[in-house]
């Protein structure tokens, strides 16, 4: 009787290359992050290789005899392909495809995969496959042969080899179909939007680089139960919460996918309408690791995608997370932000602080009503209980005497 062959996905195993340009520690905190996306993204890093250039080969990402060393590299440790830390041209995919003979894939590449493996909500999937799709399009040839090397693996999630194979025609008509899907669900996020506005509770976007502990955070302050795990793009959809703040004030908090450097244009184009829910809030809270070396850059990072999605003159808040996790005393400063408060939203620790800066910036934010209700008109008292911030109440005989804080735009209502 022939013997059973047990026969279990192929391991990628890759190398990693990047060019440097200018500052090579950078470059290499750049592999470092590359490394973790690819451990994400089910793959193991054997090597990373750095070429000191000018500019970035425009023909094959490296230059001939960085190729050569490559080539051997891959023979010696049995890799199974290479990934570049920039987005590779359609031309340089092919190219050094063809020069190195093994799969090639680019930052973009597996960053997309990462968010076709996480996207579970129907608007998740449709803008994963937008951004995949438009990305595919212009290396369609390219790609064939490199998916072509290997049977699964970094790069065929979503919509994966199959779609591949449609001709050009029908992925740009599948882009038209998912580009109208969208722009119904962002009418639907309109009118939700909308019926917020009316409610009067102020919104506060949780923005951050990824990994910094926004899912964490918003567990913490509202129980939200959504996955928080030590991962990059842990989650991937926005969810949106209510906080009762210590006072009574209500406030909605909205998580937002992380952001991370070299983040793929087609992705920030097709998750804007996830995003615009920063837009549209009055507060941004932004959570930063300052546990991380690498804390200065990233903040940096999330501050050049606000201004790229145009998300300006905002409260901002910066919430310097795992503070647990820091030796000794550290300054952290930043110069951009309104507010800044240090906590570990794992423990718990600086909680309290967060909440009074968020009660400031709602009380800074409303006007003193000293007011006497008459018995008829006893509803317009719960807005203020609801909306605003109820100081006094008294009970007389001609009706109910009130102080309280209630936001601007409702004033005009109650008075």
């Amino acid at each position: 009787m022939a013997a059973l062959i047990e026969i279990k996905d192929m391991e990628e195993r890759v190398i990693l290359l990047g060019v440097s340009t200018g500052d090579e520690a950078d470059t290499l905190a750049c592999l470092d992050e590359l490394e973790d996306l690819v451990e994400t993204a089910g793959a193991v890093t054997v090597d990373k290789i750095i070429q000191n250039r000018e500019n970035v080969h425009p023909g094959t990402y490296l230059g001939k005899g960085k190729i050569e060393e490559v080539k051997e590299r891959l023979w010696e440790l049995d890799a199974t392909g290479v990934v570049c830390d920039d987005e590779l041209s359609p031309a340089q995919l092919r190219n050094l495809e063809d020069a190195l003979d093994t799969k090639v894939m680019d930052r973009t590449m597996v960053i997309l995969d990462i968010f076709a493996a996480r996207a579970s909500t129907k608007e998740g999937k449709l803008q994963v496959e937008l951004a995949q799709l438009k990305y595919r399009a212009a290396r369609l040839v390219g790609l064939r042969s490199s998916l072509s090397r290997l049977g699964g693996g970094i790069g065929t999630r979503g919509p994966g080899e199959k779609k591949l194979e449609m001709d050009r025609r029908l992925i740009h008509e599948r882009i038209g179909q998912l580009k109208a899907e969208l722009k119904e669900v962002e009418r639907h996020r309109e009118v939700q939007r909308r019926q917020r506005e009316k409610s009067h509770i102020k919104v506060a976007a949780i923005v951050g680089y990824t990994n910094a502990g926004k899912s964490t955070l918003l567990n913490h302050l509202t129980n939200a139960g959504i996955l928080a795990e030590d991962k990059l793009f842990a989650t991937l959809d926005p969810t949106t919460r209510n906080l009762s703040l210590p006072q009574g004030q209500q406030i909605l908090l909205t998580d937002t996918v992380g952001f991370i450097r070299k983040l793929p244009h087609h992705l920030i184009e097709a998750f804007k309408s996830t995003l615009e829910e920063a837009r549209y809030s009055q507060i941004i809270l932004h959570v930063v690791d300052c546990s991380n070396p690498q804390m200065d850059m990233r903040m940096y990072v999330v501050y050049e995608t606000l201004k790229q999605l145009e998300i300006t003159d905002k409260t901002i808040v910066t919430v310097f997370n795992k503070a647990d996790q820091l030796d000794g005393e550290v300054i952290l400063k930043d110069l951009t932000a309104d507010y800044q408060v240090k906590l570990s939203a794992k423990t718990g620790e600086g909680v309290d602080a967060l909440l009074e800066i968020l009660e400031m910036i709602l009380k800074n934010q409303q006007i003193y009503l000293e007011k006497l209700y008459p018995y008829s008109q006893a509803g317009k008292i719960q807005e203020v209980r609801k909306y605003g911030e109820l100081l006094e109440e008294e009970y007389k005989g001609d009706g109910i005497s009130i102080k309280a804080y209630v936001p601007a735009e409702l004033y005009g209502r109650l008075i």
